[in-house]
């Protein structure tokens, strides 16, 4: 038992020195833009360039890129990143079958635990951006979307990019969510849904400098 309870120990040691970790490292990133999407793109696909794209117009405004710092939307949000004027951000997580950090990121960083790296994704974003994905991707939208329904944190634009992809899932919460009234038409209107890099760009801009205009030169809030 005692061995068990020695474990635990260690364990919070282990968590907070990813925190300590990530917040050290990331305190001069802001401001920053989370992109989400699969890890399963391959080069040359569609996906995998919108992401080129979009990452590129969203670092030459002058905001720093972080993704999840793997392969596929990843690596292509870095590799746009890292084209332009701002930084380009990987947060990598440790899984049984090894995911390899991309070589486009400036600043790698290297996680056990999902949790923790959520925190930064979070903490250092004035804006999400989800390219198509699966279940990590939507995970990352609904817990930001979960944040700002419960006001944990402070209304940032989540951005789904790619309308065809994302449409089916937007009739489902319109048309089964909302007349069981289990979200309200307030929530959805958190979704900004696009096909166009440069409204992603706008709509990130807008936000940023409203929140300059309220906070004063810095900004920021602590999720």
């Amino acid at each position: 038992m005692r061995e068990h309870h020695a474990k635990d120990t260690w364990t919070v040691f282990k968590i907070m020195g990813e925190f300590v970790e990530g917040f050290e490292t990331l305190r001069l990133v802001w401001p920053a833009v989370s992109i989400f999407g699969s890890a399963r793109v391959e080069r040359g696909h569609p996906y995998y360039e919108l992401a080129v794209n979009a990452s590129r117009a969203i670092s030459d405004a002058g905001f720093s890129v972080i993704t999840g710092g793997g392969g596929g939307i990843m690596e292509a949000a870095n590799l746009g990143a890292s084209y332009g004027k701002g930084r380009s951000i990987g947060l990598n997580i440790k899984l049984p079958s090894e995911q390899a950090p991309n070589p486009y990121s400036d600043t790698v960083i290297q996680f056990n635990y999902f949790f923790a790296r959520k925190v930064m994704f979070v903490k250092y974003a004035c804006g999400f951006v989800g390219l198509p994905g699966g279940f990590g991707t939507m995970d990352e939208i609904f817990e930001a979307l979960t944040l700002r329904q419960t006001r944990k944190i402070h209304d940032f634009p989540v951005i789904l990019l790619g309308r065809d992809y994302w449409s089916g899932l937007l009739t489902w919460m319109k048309d089964r969510l909302l007349p069981e009234k289990m979200i309200t038409q307030q929530d959805l209107t958190m979704l900004r849904v696009t096909d166009d890099v440069d409204e992603v760009v706008q709509i990130i801009e807008q936000h940023y400098a409203k929140r300059l205009k309220e906070r004063g030169a810095n900004g920021r809030e602590t999720p």
